[in-house]
């Protein structure tokens, strides 16, 4: 093949994995968007809303440490597609239990919706991985950039399908059906997750056992980060609106203004951040993106002034953009180990994501939702000591080292 076709070969691809993250956001934000009509069909407190969430979450945690295995078997191609199917067919499952009044149907539905949404994620992200190898550039945080498109897309289109009085099973059945068919179009586009050899053969070393990945020092370091960066996330998602209308006493209206700041702030960063990578490294755009998320944490935590405090939120956003999708390519530098450790990295920083926010919560009881938040700088400077764990390490010389 020549090299103007593989090149165009590759921008494919990077399209194709762009299209499965924007596919992905708009999926899962498609029901969040949803889920006061779901709260209102089944008539549920916040504590048995929360509870249906958790057994959702669950499903996310049990498949992530599976993915890895399951990639390296059959490829992160068939991965998407069985996480995509698997997706719709549990949130198919739990809208129907909503119109029929059952929570158990809801939540069983949600897990196994969740448990597709965990692989496709993990897969989506290694095949992310496979295409900026390709590239030899940074190019994950563009992919996350598209998860967090399809994310605003997903919203509107809930928004706007509630407004409009758009039933759930209409508005979920033909979200859904179009995502399905659209994954489909797209991992045809998908680079195969290995490259042939000059000998025109795919082998390469076999890769250690999953659960020794477990107990690699940088793997788990990495991780670190990566937990530390989505608990960064994951804290702004669920309590950021609500911390400005009770910090500040504003409407709701303005919670809401506080949280598109911080989303649009980490979009943009994300965009941003395959340039600055490539300029200037993966440490130093890791230090600077940890350090906003400190100042802009303390910021938003601290001042009694709501403008100020909102500059915090757009810091706060510029902090949180990079790390997991940093992390994500630093766990895939070694091709042969880049599934497993994509999965341990995967779980640390999705348990964050999904059980430290609630965890903020309990902790808001006491404090208040500003001052718990500020719980987050905790796990953020730890990764800033560790960081350097990000960094490729260099490869040995084997004919330097070859006593022969």
């Amino acid at each position: 093949m020549s090299t103007t076709a593989t090149g165009a070969r590759v921008r494919l691809a990077a399209a194709c994995v762009f299209g499965v993250f924007v596919l992905s956001g708009l999926t899962f934000a498609s029901w969040a968007s949803r889920l006061p009509a779901v709260r209102d069909a089944l008539d549920l407190a916040p504590d048995a809303m929360g509870l249906v969430l958790l057994v959702g979450a669950m499903g996310s945690l049990l498949s992530l440490p599976l993915t890895g295995r399951i990639v390296s078997t059959i490829g992160s191609r068939s991965t998407v597609v069985a996480g995509a199917l698997t997706t719709a067919i549990g949130m198919g499952g739990a809208v129907v239990a909503v119109t029929q009044g059952s929570i158990v149907g809801v939540a069983a539905g949600l897990f196994v919706a969740m448990m597709g949404i965990g692989s496709w994620d993990m897969a989506m992200n290694f095949a992310g991985t496979v295409v900026e190898r390709a590239l030899s550039r940074s190019i994950m945080p563009w992919f996350h950039a598209g998860f967090s498109v399809g994310a605003v897309l997903g919203a509107a289109g809930g928004t706007l399908a509630s407004g409009n009085d758009i039933g759930l099973p209409l508005h979920l059945g033909i979200t859904l059906a179009v995502v399905v068919v659209a994954v489909l179009l797209c991992v045809r586009g998908l680079l195969p997750d290995v490259e042939p050899q000059p000998d025109g053969t795919t082998e390469s070393a076999p890769a250690p056992g999953f659960a020794r990945t477990w107990l690699e020092p940088r793997t788990l370091l990495i991780g670190l980060i990566v937990l530390s960066a989505a608990l960064t996330e994951g804290a702004a998602n669920d309590w950021l609106a609500l911390a400005v209308v009770d910090g500040f006493d504003v409407p709701n209206s303005t919670g809401a203004l506080g949280f598109t700041v911080f989303v649009i702030a980490m979009t943009v960063m994300r965009f941003a951040g395959t340039w600055l990578l490539d300029r200037f490294g993966r440490l130093l755009v890791l230090r600077l993106c940890t350090g906003f998320a400190i100042v802009g944490l303390a910021i938003f935590g601290l001042v009694p002034n709501l403008p100020i405090a909102l500059l915090g939120a757009v810091l706060w956003g510029f902090g949180a953009a990079l790390g997991f999708p940093v992390g994500m390519s630093a766990a895939t530098d070694e091709p042969q180990r880049a599934a497993a450790r994509l999965s341990v990295v995967s779980t640390l920083g999705y348990t964050a994501f999904l059980i430290g926010p609630p965890l903020l919560g309990l902790l808001a009881d006491h404090v208040g939702y500003r001052a718990s938040l500020l719980a987050v700088l905790v796990p953020l400077v730890v990764s800033l000591l560790v960081l350097p764990a990000a960094v490729p390490r260099a490869p040995v010389d084997a004919e330097a080292t070859d006593p022969s």
